[in-house]
């Protein structure tokens, strides 16, 4: 829920995609100003930037300047003109009325009459940022600890280095919440039967509280020696993926997938069940997701052995068998499943829970295939852009699955008819191609079934 929130704040107030929504309210405290960051490993389909904690900030690297001030006199105080405060507000309703039947794991929900969703929030930001010229002066007064293991090691595995100079956090407490009203009849089926009629609502919310860092923006550092600067027009800038058609892109996206990813099709039977279990955990639980996402990333950054234990039975059987695989195995592996990782976190979380139904009712191969039809189409690069796709890959053996697969498609900006014409809700090729390399992975895992 954290998600949509700081996604839905940064949709609203940057178009520029520099401003980088935070995923988990777990991880806030690492994305404030000064914090150090590592960029994540560029993607076709990714336009927008990303970014890894490191656990430290620049003053943690610095060496003692002569008057061993701290870097907190940089942050704007009271009403400095460098803290700016506003609101954003959002409120969705959705109402539907007909009949729903949904199957997850043991259970089947099946739902007849109305259904409304109600989401409903306003939060007071406050947006700060690090002055440049104070940065400017810093980099005279206190010169970089070239000693410090962070940076030897940083520079030993020539990776990049970022700071965040500029947040958009919470001026104070907001609550946001959810509510599904459900009235009619309602079957639920675990391992008893249970009927009942009438009204059924389900409200989940959270707390966000203040001061919590929602997103961020972040600049390069180059570090020569024990000196440092800031890289305001680095040579390697992000690569513009809308140049050239949806086809040569699509062509590129199936070669990075195919290259990252391939090294799962090498697993046994048996491994190809405890990655796809893995996978499925994550998908439902955050927490998990966070876990898994962070032990990868410290597989990747590790340059001796890195040891993989969890409290997690969902997690255990996977960071076992990466435990005994080989340094050159393991590696790939992990960048595989970060990867992997990367794309579901593209993806809404109701997205997430109809891919899991997709792969209980084994229909993943063909939402393939009618996904990777969308990508070969450069209308999907524009908003209102209308194209066809084969009405045939729409054809399910129920219609139930066909509504899923329609729905599904629409969140990430595509809405399809059940002839297999199709509009952009939005500019989606970067959101559809999250959900192919979603499909391809959860695919390739579940062919052992």
């Amino acid at each position: 829920m954290f998600k949509k929130v700081t996604q839905s704040v940064v949709n609203q107030m940057d178009s520029t995609r520099d401003l980088v929504p935070v995923h988990s309210i777990l991880d806030h405290e690492h994305f404030r100003p000064l914090c150090l960051v590592k960029p994540k490993k560029k993607k076709i389909w990714k336009l927008s930037p990303g970014y890894t904690q490191t656990w430290y900030t620049l003053d943690d690297v610095l060496l003692p300047g002569e008057d061993n001030r701290s870097t907190e006199s940089l942050f704007p105080k009271g009403d400095d003109q460098d803290s700016r405060q506003f609101t954003v507000k959002k409120r969705v309703s959705d109402t539907v009325d007909g009949s729903v039947s949904l199957h997850v794991e043991s259970a089947s929900v099946a739902l007849k009459g109305v259904a409304s969703l109600s989401r409903e929030w306003s939060i007071k930001l406050q947006k700060n940022h690090i002055p440049i010229p104070k940065l400017e002066a810093l980099k005279t007064e206190r010169k970089m600890n070239a000693n410090h293991s962070f940076i030897q090691q940083l520079q030993k595995k020539q990776q990049r280095l970022y700071m965040v100079h500029e947040t958009v956090e919470t001026s104070e407490e907001t609550i946001y919440e959810e509510s599904i009203k459900a009235e009619g009849s309602l079957k639920t089926q675990f391992h008893a039967k249970f009927f009942a009629k009438g009204t059924r609502e389900n409200r989940q919310g959270i707390t966000i509280p203040k001061g919590c860092t929602l997103a961020f923006r972040a600049i390069e550092l180059t570090i020569t020696d024990g000196s440092w600067d800031l890289q305001y027009f680095p040579e390697s800038s992000r690569t513009l993926v809308c140049d050239g058609s949806s086809q040569g892109k699509l062509d590129r996206l199936e070669a990075e997938v195919k290259d990252t990813c391939q090294i799962f099709s090498k697993l046994s039977s048996d491994l190809f069940v405890v990655f796809l279990k893995a996978i499925k955990a994550v998908m439902r639980d955050r927490n998990l997701f966070e876990e898994l996402t962070h032990k990868m990333e410290a597989v990747l950054d590790e340059t001796g052995s890195c040891e993989l234990k969890t409290e997690s039975p969902d997690l255990k059987d996977l960071l076992s068998s990466l435990q005994n695989s080989s340094r050159h195995l393991l590696l790939k592996l992990a960048e595989a499943i970060t990867y992997t990782l990367d794309a579901l976190d593209e993806l809404m979380e109701d997205q997430l829970l109809m891919l899991l139904e997709s792969l209980e009712e084994k229909i993943v191969s063909q939402q393939l295939k009618l996904v990777k039809s969308i990508l070969e189409h450069d209308d999907i690069e524009h908003s209102e852009g209308h194209f066809h796709v084969d009405a045939s890959l729409l054809s399910f053996s129920q219609e139930r699955e066909q509504k899923l697969t329609i729905a599904m498609v629409e969140m990430s900006g595509v809405k399809l008819q059940k002839d297999g014409s199709a509009v952009c809700t939005k500019a989606a090729f970067s959101a559809v191609a999250a959900l192919y390399v979603s499909l391809y992975v959860l695919n390739l895992l579940s062919n052992s079934d």
